[in-house]
């Protein structure tokens, strides 16, 4: 009896290794789980959460989030078992680290709706994607917000550029693309000479905050980068207190994070929340589940997915665009109407041969077929 007790014991204990303790009651009926961050990481966990919490709290149903203690596909499905156990029925998973786990869980729980922000379940190798009718994969243009960024920047008067991604993932990929065809389609309308435009283009590895990638920030700035684009979860941290100590400008990606950092004059923002409250209306509404499972979905200007912030959360006579020198309100919805209309064309993604990801200077300037902006890699 006491050896069944102790196999018992260790298993609770691992089980509580692997997975955070929920946030609120024993039960609920919609469950997020975070990926490496915190619900307040001013980025996709926050994001995403503030969608569950605004449909959740709105029609008064039951809601938390777990945070795995292990980063590790093991982690994550050990915290949507712990979902299930709660009496989950409603799944929010946020990020591309959650497609393998939500691959094996799918098949593990037929009858639990997982949504899958920014991604679409696939085996460890990336041998098979399938996802099934259970699973919504959600994902965004972000090829459309970073052209906005990059417009945005240049049309202000910036022409020295800088672009730090974290690991070179579809998504930030996309992001950088349109950061540079932005960047270039300003500086054709504003008459720039050829390769008037530079950018300093780095992949850091990661999506942390650390010395590395604020030293590497600080260098940017101290060569005469004006801006960097931040699109890399915590990296922007780094970025953010690089700028602050070198009089240099920041944009955010994700989430609005004007309200982190004096230095962040705009953000390159997804509909996190705005598309989460979607799919669940769909389920819990419109019974129109149909729409979303089974198959991806991208939210884009067109369906009010992506953007560049236009009001400032508690103050409506705020402007949004007072961060910038000259583009304002009007020349963003000029250039949002074009993304919006379809009669602009973006690349998501090239041809890069480094297995990496990582493109080299001369891929970015062929596929994304730039003139006025000329490119260096980090």
């Amino acid at each position: 009896m006491k050896k069944v007790l102790l196999i018992v014991l260790s298993i609770m204990l691992v089980s509580m290794g692997l997975v955070g303790c929920a946030q609120a009651d024993d039960t609920y009926e919609i469950a997020l789980i975070t990926d490496k961050g915190n619900i307040d990481d001013k980025s996709f966990n926050q994001g995403a959460w503030e969608g569950v919490v605004e449909y959740a709290e709105a029609n008064k149903v039951s809601h938390t989030y777990i945070k795995p203690e292990e980063a590790s596909d093991a982690g994550y499905l050990a915290a949507i078992d712990l979902a299930v156990t709660g009496g989950a029925k409603v799944i929010v998973t946020p990020g591309f680290l959650f497609e393998v786990p939500i691959y094996e869980a799918q098949t593990k729980y037929p009858d639990i709706k997982f949504i899958l922000l920014d991604g679409a379940p696939h085996t460890a190798d990336y041998s098979t994607f399938e996802t099934k009718s259970n699973v919504a994969s959600i994902m965004y243009s972000e090829e459309e917000s970073g052209y906005l960024a990059g417009y945005a920047a240049v049309q202000d008067g910036m022409t020295k550029l800088g672009f730090m991604g974290g690991m070179a993932v579809p998504a930030v990929q996309a992001f950088g693309y349109g950061f540079l065809e932005g960047a270039e389609a300003a500086a054709a309308e504003l008459g720039l000479a050829d390769g008037a435009v530079t950018v300093t283009y780095h992949y850091t590895g990661n999506f942390e905050e650390n010395d590395t990638n604020k030293a590497t920030a600080r260098t940017m700035f101290q060569e005469g980068v004006e801006v960097i684009f931040a699109a890399g979860g915590a990296v922007g941290k780094s970025v953010m207190s690089a700028a602050a100590e070198s009089d240099g400008k920041v944009i955010g990606v994700d989430v609005d994070q004007r309200y982190d950092s004096e230095t962040v004059i705009t953000s390159a923002t997804k509909g996190l929340a705005a598309s989460v409250v979607s799919v669940l209306e769909a389920i819990y509404k419109s019974d129109s589940w149909a729409n979303y499972g089974g198959k991806t979905t991208y939210f884009n200007a067109a369906n009010g997915g992506v953007g560049l912030p236009t009001t400032v959360i508690g103050d409506d006579s705020a402007n949004a665009f007072d961060r910038f020198e000259s583009f304002d309100q009007a020349a963003y919805d000029a250039v949002f109407s074009t993304l919006k209309s379809g009669s602009v064309s973006l690349l998501r993604s090239i041809t890069v041969d480094d297995p990496s990801g990582a493109a080299t200077a001369d891929e970015l300037v062929s596929a994304l077929k730039l003139v006025k902006v000329s490119v260096t890699t980090r």
